[in-house]
């Protein structure tokens, strides 16, 4: 009956779009369908590009303040969305992507490493300089930003970009429905009155964030383009006395994000839906054959053996990594000591072997290369995680790498230059935050993620979060003006893994248990939805509780969320490093959301609004 229904809504969209078109306000079509590529024809392209030859890029720096007589003030960035080639691989055509920067001649993939300091807020005017029409298909059947106008056969691509796991007001936030094309030429139902430049307080701990596009049902293709870039809070005075790897050359950035490339050099983006007769285009998952770290594919870099600090951020639109360092010539892996994930540091670090980073996740890690054996000259970043995560297909002999270390040669003696220069340490301890606490909480509530899959081909449609769409009124109504701390217990009832991101909140799982009786759950839910009404206590008693991996274990703004479990997570609606309220009105309008960051399950349509009220007391 679902698929019944949604066919039918499917069909009514496209005579929608028929309709508009006859009255001068027709959709913007997408780009023509390429000719059909095979997945043998893809893979051939990815293994065609010798691994190792490019070096990996440090990308350009922009500063979110200014000094004035030895003091850090604030300052205004403008930053732009332009069409330009890039270089992924040496013997790669360069491919036509979307990229943030200053300017056309700058703008870069990923977008420009954009530096700030606690404290020192920063105002940022985006502005949009994209084409008529996209690069890559996209979906009009599913909920999507379009723009009304019609320019030279296309109605420009709609963006609005989201600072990811920024403390910010509502008006900052980049809402979905606060799209803008290029001119501002037309605008999302959230578009401001009076728009004004983004305002990002810079208040919250130091940590790593990151910005990229958030528009209705066009995120997968838009940050597929390129429309991402890192963002790092730094306070030297709290830094500094940790002891950590710093500098240009031994504190980098790693934007991780999986690419399949035509012969030509383009981006492929799939131009049939899995069901066809309900989207046209969409799909679940996109998998690319080729890894690239900073832009290039399979990347190297030339390391001293002393330790460096990597902030990993996955950007990848579904693909999961699960990273390991393993040195040449039987080496053994070289670990990795993790000192915070997402845009906070942990209280202690953790040492780890295994780092498995889920979409939209980030993690801080120090990499010792002292330790590597005299006889093991490189090292290899691999991955080891199946697509889709956790039973899908094990990676093979391209997805399977991610970039290599080139390991200089040990000195002749102890007392050489190379070692005495390394004054960096990992400390014991790091940074305390707000302790974690479930008896504080106010609320509890059930978020219950669904797939729907299509009654002939079993293939899904669409994924809903508690059976409601973004467009439905808020049911999740923390209060703001105090220290609101509620309890949520998630519970997926997909075969995936879904990386939940709460915008503007902290939080982190303090347990995960298995459902027992999942199927039975599982279509009381579809019935219900209503988890309590469901016996959700009975499934979850039966169940075998698994591990938090102790590095998962800090303040977050991405957890995952095991297929047919139940994660129990505290969610902190407050400054979790002072426990002080949000010193700015986090009750405004538009509001925030919460959502799968799988960018195709978040376009169609895991995605809810997530509403503060004002306290009653």
């Amino acid at each position: 009956m679902q698929a019944k229904v949604e066919e039918k809504l499917a069909v009514l969209l496209l005579v929608a779009g028929l309709v508009a078109a006859a009255a001068g306000n027709r959709l913007p079509p997408p780009s023509p369908a390429p000719p059909p590529v095979t997945e043998d024809t893809l893979a051939k392209v990815a293994g065609s590009l010798e691994m190792y030859v490019d070096e990996l890029p440090q990308m350009p720096k922009i500063y979110g303040f200014s000094m004035r007589y030895g003091h850090p003030t604030p300052i205004h960035l403008t930053i732009g969305m332009y069409q330009k080639k890039w270089k992924f691989h040496r013997d790669l055509p360069a491919t036509p992507v979307f990229v943030y920067g200053t300017s056309a001649a700058t703008a870069t993939f990923p977008g420009p490493t954009i530096e700030a300091l606690q404290g020192v807020p920063l105002s940022v005017t985006w502005e949009n300089h994209l084409p008529d029409r996209h690069i890559l298909p996209w979906d009009p059947t599913i909920p999507t930003a379009i723009p009304r106008r019609h320019v030279s056969g296309g109605g420009g691509i709609p963006t609005v970009v989201h600072l990811h796991g920024g403390v910010h007001p509502p008006q900052s936030d980049g809402s979905a429905f606060a799209w803008f094309t290029a001119g501002n030429r037309d605008t999302g139902p959230a578009w401001p009155t009076s728009p004004a430049p983004y305002t990002y307080p810079n208040i919250q701990s130091p940590g790593n964030l990151w910005y990229h596009d958030h528009a209705l049902g066009l995120t997968r293709a838009n940050l597929l383009a390129g429309l991402l870039g890192a963002y790092v809070i730094r306070n030297p005075a709290t830094e500094a006395p940790l002891g950590l790897p710093a500098g240009e050359v031994f504190d980098r950035v790693l934007i991780l994000a999986d690419r399949s490339f035509n012969s030509d050099g383009s981006i492929y983006m799939n131009s049939t839906g899995d069901v066809p007769r309900v989207h046209p285009q969409w799909q679940p998952e996109y998998f690319g054959d080729a890894v690239t770290v900073n832009g290039k594919a399979w990347p190297f870099l030339a390391v001293a053996r002393r330790r460096y600090r990597f902030r990993i951020i996955n950007a990848s639109n579904a693909r999961f990594f699960n990273l390991s360092i393993v040195s040449s010539n039987g080496g053994g892996l070289i670990p990795f000591h993790v000192i915070g994930s997402d845009a906070n540091y942990l209280s202690s670090p953790v040492t780890t072997t295994h780092l498995l980073v889920s979409v939209a996740e980030s993690f801080d890690v120090v990499i010792d290369f002292s330790k590597s054996t005299t006889s093991s000259p490189d090292a290899e970043l691999v991955n080891t995680a199946p697509y889709p995560f956790p039973d899908g297909d094990k990676p093979n002999h391209l997805n399977g790498k991610v970039m290599k270390f080139l390991i200089s040669p040990p000195p002749a003696t102890e007392t050489s230059t190379e070692y005495s220069v390394d004054d960096s340490r990992i400390p014991s301890k790091l940074l305390e935050y707000v302790a974690v606490a479930e008896e504080e909480a106010s609320k509890r509530r059930y978020i219950v993620m669904y797939e729907y899959d299509d009654d002939v081909t079993g293939n899904p449609t669409h994924l809903y979060i508690n059976g409601k769409r973004l467009e439905d009124a808020a049911t999740e109504t923390p209060e703001a003006g105090k220290t609101t701390t509620e309890i949520w217990e998630v519970i997926n009832l997909t075969p995936d893994s879904h990386p939940l991101h709460l915008h503007l909140a902290s939080f982190t799982a303090t347990r995960v248990r298995r459902l027992a009786g999942v199927d039975d759950f599982r279509r009381c839910m579809l019935k219900l939805n209503d988890a309590e009404r469901c016996h959700v206590g009975r499934h979850v008693a039966g169940g075998e509780e698994v591990a938090v991996a102790e590095h998962e274990k800090g303040w977050k703004n991405v957890v995952k969320i095991a297929p047919g479990c139940m994660t129990t997570i505290v969610v902190k609606f407050f400054m979790v490093d002072t426990g002080k309220p949000y010193p700015f009105d986090a009750t405004a309008e538009p509001g925030y959301v919460y959502h799968c960051h799988i960018l195709d399950h978040e376009d169609n349509a895991m995605i809810r609004p997530l509403k503060l009220i004002k306290s009653k007391d």
